[in-house]
């Protein structure tokens, strides 16, 4: 089992991470890495089941009142489609979706399409952030967006300079949430693990999305301990998955210390492990092992 590990790594290094539906997998990679996972849920996930900006979209889309559909997420596009199977067929749903240009903000709504036997006519590339799916868009109608109704398949949060993006070359936009995050019903594991940032003894972070971002803020907020928060951060390895996690960690003005080579959780760990003692020496904070157990 020894011979598994990786010669370079974490070290016994403790690595914090927000992970909530994929904890599981964030533990065994920060492990595989040498490091000891302290890993804490950051949001819960909540159907809209009775949303009604979906079932509005569903009904224009039938209607034949929709010209293109964005589809920013997997899971997103299989709750949409949930939700609008509670009023129309699959199959009448898929019909209209064929007579719409469908985008496909990376791989994972693209395999939803293909299970309903369907193709994206704009594949948006790596890192897939929503100002490469302007410049999808802008190469496949270099004249503008000018009279196309265009419905968005939101996630999470809205993406308000994205929505303005489409308006500002012609489109007229409707925007679909489909799910929203909310708060861990238990926060005990968040706060702790920010205490222990906070106290020092976790000298690297893991970020995976945006929303994990805003939450920490809320209850850091809330008990009035951003500013704490923000210094220790400046002495620790902070990671982000991608660019839309780095945006909103400089908004709220803490550090982004490293980004991988490609927006995906193994490569994220795997290189974080390896630049963290460089990162730390860089910043002046010598590298910090977990007490020796009793």
């Amino acid at each position: 089992m020894q011979d598994d590990q990786p010669t370079i790594g974490f070290q016994g290094l403790r690595v914090g991470a927000l992970e909530s539906r994929m904890a599981t997998e964030m533990e065994r990679l920060i492990i595989r890495h040498g490091g000891v996972p302290v890993v804490a849920p950051s949001m819960r996930e909540l159907p809209l089941s009775d949303n009604p900006q979906a079932l509005e979209c569903g009904d224009a889309l039938l209607a034949g009142q929709v010209d293109m559909v964005i589809l920013l997420t997997g899971v997103g596009f299989r709750t949409l489609l949930d939700v609008v199977q509670t009023r129309y067929a699959l199959e009448a749903i898929t019909a209209a979706l064929l007579n719409t240009v469908l985008v496909a903000r990376g791989p994972k709504p693209a395999m939803v399409l293909k299970e309903l036997g369907l193709h994206p006519h704009i594949l948006v590339p790596e890192p897939n952030t929503w100002r490469d799916t302007l410049v999808a868009l802008d190469a496949s109608y270099p004249d503008g967006l000018q009279g196309l109704r265009i419905a968005v398949q939101e996630y999470g949060v809205s993406n308000p300079e994205f929505l303005a993006g489409l308006r500002e070359r012609g489109a007229t936009v409707r925007p679909v949430p489909v799910y929203r995050w909310t708060l861990p019903d238990d926060l005990a594991p968040l706060k702790h693990l920010l205490q222990e940032i906070m106290d020092g003894v976790i000298p690297v972070l893991l970020i995976t999305n945006a929303i994990q971002v805003e939450h920490l803020v809320k209850v850091l907020e809330k008990d009035e301990k951003i500013n704490l928060f923000r210094k220790a951060l400046h002495r620790m390895t902070v990671a982000s998955i991608g660019h839309l996690a780095s945006e909103r960690l400089r908004h709220y003005g803490f550090p982004v210390d490293l980004e991988p080579s490609h927006p995906k959780m193994g490569i994220l760990v795997k290189e974080a492990s390896q630049a963290v003692r460089t990162i730390l020496a860089t910043k002046n904070a010598p590298p910090m092992r977990d007490k020796p157990s009793p």
